[in-house]
């Protein structure tokens, strides 16, 4: 009596322990994904999906910024790309002396937004909000030095900017510039901000529009968020913070 086992022959199409086939491979067809060739039009889907869904968060969520001016010099230089968070202020907080805030100056620094080719301006606005163009010439940055029921003067006997009486120190400013070179006083209604640039000789901000409807004051409810972080280029990644509370 044989008492040894059959032994079973191992077809060429069974699979040998450790040898399993991988969910990635190349064909004839082209890359597969899960067995299914990687297509020209799945790639194509694919590529529009991830687009919507940045284009989504950066309209609601966190927006990069290209800043396209030397107005905020040295905190923002020309060609950094700042992360504009659009939560900042979405849930009751209001923005704060020192804050930089990206906001739609239409109506407060520019008359109207100005007319053009339709489909160009959704493209461009898609390539902004990806930070990959210049921001709209609606929108500007700058850094909230008064809101709403501060009297903000310039200058001091020191030559410096005074919020309430007291006096701001503004390490953030260019080396050289003075605080500014324009005189003002002005209290600022409430529900809105008194904005200005940090390289004060080279930016165009609240002081600038003191004699047009609204007098530079920029609404609270134009602001499209804070700017927390340069996330581009890696060599100035930094959180952009505030100045003064």
């Amino acid at each position: 009596m044989d008492t040894e086992a059959p032994h079973t022959q191992r077809g060429h199409s069974s699979p040998v322990e450790g040898d399993e086939r991988p969910r990635f491979a190349f064909s004839r067809s082209g890359r597969t994904v899960g067995g299914r060739p990687l297509t020209w039009r799945r790639a194509g889907v694919l590529g529009v999906v991830c687009t919507v869904f940045l284009l989504l968060f950066s309209n609601f969520v966190v927006q990069p910024f290209l800043i396209p001016s030397r107005s905020m010099e040295p905190t923002l230089q020309v060609g950094d790309r700042v992360l504009v968070n659009k939560l900042a202020y979405r849930f009751g907080e209001q923005p704060r002396r020192g804050d930089v805030v990206v906001f739609d100056g239409t109506g407060s620094f520019v008359r109207e937004r100005p007319d053009g080719n339709p489909v160009a301006a959704v493209l461009h606005g898609a390539a902004s909000a990806l930070g990959l163009a210049e921001p709209s010439d609606t929108d500007f940055v700058k850094r909230v030095v008064g809101v709403g029921g501060d009297d903000v003067v310039c200058c001091d006997a020191a030559g410096r900017v005074a919020v309430n009486g007291v006096p701001l120190e503004e390490p953030y400013l260019q080396p050289g510039d003075a605080p500014s070179a324009v005189p003002f006083r002005i209290v600022v209604p409430l529900g809105t901000l008194w904005v200005m640039g940090d390289h004060r000789s080279q930016s165009r901000d609240s002081r600038d529009h003191l004699g047009e409807p609204g007098g530079g004051m920029v609404p609270v409810e134009k602001v499209i968020g804070r700017a927390d972080w340069i996330g581009w280029p890696l060599s100035r990644w930094d959180s952009v913070g505030g100045g003064h509370g």
